[in-house]
């Protein structure tokens, strides 16, 4: 068992990130453990926070083809994208807020372990990354069982192109919050097409055709 696996539950990540890690499942564990239902109200709510309950599905695969029989796919997509971007964002500045972090490596790791929690997809964070307040910052990370992908594969479905758009959305707007820069996220490859693993990328627009290059270059990913 590696020191990563020894310190995390649900996030992986390198091992200089560990205790920043560990320190984060703590914190939301405890946020998590104050769950009430009160269906006579409709109403889901964890530590005072209202939340809602959604099938994957529905979000995958039936909303994509609604949007897309009226914006096209590259629409359909790009909603999707932005969706999850702005839940992100949101959600980022909730927690920020409610639990007074100002250190943006914190703010970081409060998302993947909230994203894993509410059942978007485990993170499993690569050694290449390199989170920073500037234009150079660079996250090069896995989501596996991504609610997305899943959604395909429990259907039998397979994808020409990668699907996990509101996982790259929600990350990406949690991240760009965190760090106080502008961020996008794309996946690069995606288990609904084949791929071994849902793998992604997050950079500034300005420098990311770059760094993806320079990490595709790096690991000999296709």
């Amino acid at each position: 068992m590696s020191e990563n696996q020894k310190g995390t539950t649900v996030v992986k990540c390198p091992e200089p990130f560990v205790p920043l890690f560990s320190a984060a499942e703590k914190i939301m564990e405890s946020f998590f453990a104050d769950l009430k239902r009160d269906p006579a109200k409709g109403d889901i709510e964890i530590s005072g926070v209202r939340y809602l309950l959604v099938r994957t599905d529905s979000l995958a695969i039936e909303l994509h083809e609604e949007l897309r029989k009226t914006f096209g796919e590259a629409g359909a997509r790009q909603i999707r994208y932005k969706l999850a971007k702005a839940c992100g964002m949101r959600d980022a500045r909730m927690f920020h807020e409610r639990l007074k972090v100002t250190d943006p490596t914190m703010k970081l790791a409060l998302g993947p372990v909230h994203f894993a929690h509410v059942g978007w997809a485990s993170v499993d964070i690569f050694p290449e990354s390199a989170p920073q307040t500037n234009e150079d910052y660079f996250l090069a990370y896995c989501h596996p069982f991504s609610f997305e992908s899943d959604s395909y594969l429990e259907n039998g479905l397979k994808a020409d192109q990668p699907v996990c758009h509101m996982n790259a959305g929600y990350s990406a707007g949690w991240c760009q919050v965190s760090y106080g820069i502008e961020l996008k996220a794309e996946e690069l490859t995606c288990r609904a097409k084949g791929d071994e693993k849902c793998i992604f990328a997050m950079a500034h627009p300005r420098n990311f055709d770059r760094l993806v290059r320079q990490y595709k270059e790096k690991t000999g990913l296709a």
